[in-house]
C-alpha cells in the first residue's frame, strides 16, 4: 500500500467515471495527487496512454501498480484500506451492493447517452425519452429497495458510506443538471449525496474548469 497515490482523471465537469474513485478517496481523506487529462481532444488518447494501461480514465497509480476502470479502482482501494469497509459487512447486503454497483457499471445506457454529465449546467424542460424514464424509474426503485432494506444505520444506500454510493454519485449529478426530481426515500438519498463534502468539492472544482466540450453540451 502506498501513501503516494496518483489518480488520473478527466475533466471534472464531464467525467462521470473519474468522479467515483475521486469522491470515495476524498470522503475517506486518503491522500492522493490528481492528474487531469482533458477529454475529447486530439491528444487525449496519447496523453492517457503514457500511463501504460489503455486510453481511458480513471487510472489509479500506486507505485508500480496501475489499476484502471472505476469499479476496479474502488475494489482495490477497499482492499488496501479495509478500515473503511468498501462493502457492507453483512454478507447478504454485500451481495446486493455488488449487484447494484455492477448494474450501475454496465447498465442505464439511455440515461448515459441522453443525459451526459455536466455539473456546471442546469437544463430545464428537456423532454425525456421513454427509455430514459425507464432508467430513472429503475434507479429510483434501487434507491428505495436499498434504503428500506439495508440502511437502518445511516443515510447512505446501505447505511454506512460504501462503494455503491460512489458508483451512483455521477447519476445524482445528472439528475441535478436535468431537473430529475425523486420523491420519498430516493429524494432523501439525493439530498444525502448532494450534501456530501467530497461531492460539493467536486462540483466547485468543475465550475472552475475552463474547458468546454461541445460534443457533450446539450
Amino acid at each position: 500500500m502506498s501513501n503516494d497515490y496518483q489518480l488520473v482523471i478527466g475533466n471534472k465537469n464531464y467525467s462521470s467515471w473519474s468522479m467515483r474513485p475521486w469522491v470515495w478517496m476524498r470522503h475517506h481523506d486518503i491522500a492522493f495527487e490528481t492528474i487531469m487529462v482533458s477529454l475529447y481532444t486530439s491528444t487525449t488518447r496519447q496523453e492517457i496512454s503514457k500511463f501504460g494501461c489503455g486510453t481511458t480514465v480513471p487510472i489509479l497509480i500506486d507505485g508500480d501498480i496501475r489499476v484502471w476502470d472505476s469499479l476496479a479502482i474502488l475494489e482495490y482501494l477497499a482492499e488496501q484500506h479495509p478500515e473503511y469497509n468498501g462493502w457492507p459487512l453483512d454478507s447478504t447486503a454485500r451481495a446486493v451492493a455488488r449487484s447494484v454497483s455492477a448494474e450501475m457499471h454496465s447498465g442505464f445506457a439511455a440515461l448515459r447517452s441522453s443525459l451526459p454529465m455536466n455539473c456546471r449546467r442546469t437544463i430545464k424542460g428537456l423532454k425525456l425519452s421513454e427509455a430514459v424514464r425507464q432508467d430513472i424509474d429503475r434507479i429510483a426503485k434501487l434507491f428505495t429497495d436499498c434504503r428500506q432494506r439495508y440502511s437502518h444505520d445511516g443515510d447512505w444506500l446501505f447505511g454506512n458510506y460504501s462503494i455503491v454510493d460512489a458508483m451512483f454519485a455521477p447519476v445524482v449529478m445528472r439528475f441535478n443538471t436535468y431537473g430529475v426530481v425523486l420523491d420519498g426515500e430516493p429524494g432523501r438519498y439525493l439530498e444525502t449525496v448532494n450534501s456530501q463534502s467530497a461531492v460539493r468539492e467536486w462540483i466547485e472544482d468543475s465550475r472552475l474548469e475552463k474547458e468546454v466540450i461541445e460534443s457533450v453540451e446539450l
